[in-house]
């Protein structure tokens, strides 16, 4: 029901926005990427002045939801459709969406201009690409170094490993009583993406086989099952003001994610910590994609031909790409920003770092990951059975085994 109601508002406010720019283009995005297109609107009204935007945004799960829903009814869409990657694979299934790889938009032909990676996580099984990518997000560590510092613990300690990071945990703790992470499930997350081997995916494999009994998902249940027992994490849940409030009160010192987390921590997350926080390499040398941004073109959309060339502005345009990246940390997905000056740009939030060579050093080596139509489903049915580990103390491999059951029985496999 609340996904209907807030898809009934956006529908509304995607037929005023068409009502507010007769012959322009409807986005319909989400925060932090509505940022993204607002940064981006002025050069694109510079170059084209005859077609107006109206941005439509509504917070990620409920924009995902209504977009379903609108391709669903095949009524009101948007005429470019923002896509989150932990999205991305069941809108590339869609068959409510352009194929780019057609004629008019070749899109084929912008395939070198990109991460490798990305355009096959756009890409359904019948071949079709569904979106372009607009940003990435290679995982990153980012640390209070004050509070470490005053508890003795250094960065090596946090990269050197795993084992390595608990460890910094619990020194951490017993020094100053503050804890390095906001949650458990965070060492989970990570890990379950890191080091997979090209063509290889997050939860399933061959002809959908469910991984999730594996051992890599065994040794992440048991890294979080550890910080837990260690009682290094916060037990905050993701993205509430709760979570935010740990790093606001100094009372978390880490936390792993996509590089766009650096955008959040100066804007939102923690403002006042200016030039306490540092960016590292995840622990153990561990590569992962964390996140990442699409456009796409509904075969409804009433504009497509203008949809086509926003979406090309905004994805391979080194400007507009360069200006996300400095607006909200988005992290292009356009190689040749890879090379831009910008990645040399000293970061005052971080102390004068240069985080951005951090995030391009990971980006480079991150192995394309095969996404899949029941990946968000998969990832909550994960979670439930975590916490069943974390709070009930669940057996971890009767827990996996029952999350592999009941994705095959939700996927029908």
């Amino acid at each position: 029901m609340k996904h209907r109601i807030f898809a009934a508002a956006l529908l509304a406010g995607l037929s005023a926005g068409a009502d507010a720019a007769p012959g322009g283009l409807t986005v319909a995005s989400f925060p932090d990427l509505d940022r993204a297109v607002k940064t981006a609107l002025p050069l694109w009204q510079k170059a084209h002045p005859e077609i107006p935007v109206k941005l439509v945004s509504l917070q990620i799960e409920d924009h995902h939801n209504s977009m379903t829903t609108a391709l669903a009814a095949g009524a009101r869409l948007p005429d470019v459709m923002a896509i989150d990657f932990g999205y991305i694979g069941i809108f590339a299934e869609s068959k409510g969406l352009e194929d780019l790889l057609q004629a008019p938009y070749d899109a084929g032909q912008y395939r070198n201009r990109f991460v490798p990676y990305t355009l096959a996580q756009a890409t359904g099984s019948r071949g079709n690409l569904a979106a372009l990518p607009a940003d990435i997000g290679p995982g990153m560590l980012f640390y209070r170094k004050d509070l470490l510092d005053k508890a003795g613990v250094g960065e090596a300690e946090l990269t050197r490993s795993w084992e390595s990071y608990i460890e910094a945990g619990k020194k951490l703790k017993a020094a100053s009583g503050v804890y390095l992470l906001s949650r458990a499930a965070d060492l989970k997350d990570i890990y379950i993406r890191a080091n997979l081997q090209d063509g290889e995916g997050l939860y399933f494999g061959d002809k959908g086989r469910v991984l999730v009994d594996t051992p890599r998902f065994a040794r992440a249940f048991e890294l979080a099952k550890a910080a837990r027992a260690a009682g290094i994490d916060a037990k905050s849940v993701l993205w509430t003001s709760e979570w935010s409030e740990g790093f606001k009160r100094d009372k978390v010192a880490s936390q792993m994610m996509g590089s766009w987390l650096s955008g959040h921590l100066g804007k939102w997350l923690a403002p006042g910590s200016a030039g306490k926080w540092r960016a590292a390499p995840l622990p153990g040398g561990a590569l992962a994609s964390y996140g990442g941004s699409f456009y796409a073109i509904p075969k409804k959309a009433a504009n497509k031909q203008a949809a086509w060339e926003f979406i090309k502005f905004m994805t391979i345009n080194k400007e507009v790409q360069l200006n996300a990246l400095r607006e909200i940390a988005a992290y292009p997905a356009l190689t040749a920003a890879h090379a831009d000056a910008a990645m040399d740009e000293a970061q005052s939030y971080f102390g004068g770092q240069k985080t951005r060579l951090l995030a391009r050093d990971a980006a480079a080596r991150i192995p394309v990951i095969r996404v899949d139509k029941y990946d968000t489903m998969a990832n909550e049915v994960v979670n439930a059975e975590l916490d069943k580990v974390l709070v009930q103390n669940k057996d971890i491999k009767t827990a996996l085994q029952d999350a592999k059951d009941l994705i095959e029985r939700r996927a029908r496999r």
